[in-house]
């Protein structure tokens, strides 16, 4: 992990200090949406919906099945 620098610490510790700042994230925070929470519940039927067109975005490919083959398995 890299480490800051002077410049970017103070940078940092302004945008922390930053009223607009914190009310910009208030705001987001306040009108964010999840698109499969009905009042407060999941709604399992947008949930697929969501996931399967998500996989179809990223075009995966379910990799073959392959079972363990380890006899001697400890956690």
């Amino acid at each position: 992990m890299a480490k800051l620098s002077n410049q970017e610490k103070a940078e940092l510790l302004k945008l922390a200090s930053s009223t607009s700042m914190r009310e910009d994230m208030r705001y987001i925070s306040n009108h964010r949406h999840n698109p499969v929470m009905i009042d407060g519940n999941i709604d399992l039927d947008r949930l697929i919906e969501f996931l399967t067109q998500f996989n179809e975005f990223m075009n995966h490919k379910p990799k073959p099945f392959k079972p363990i083959i380890d006899r001697d398995m400890r956690l």
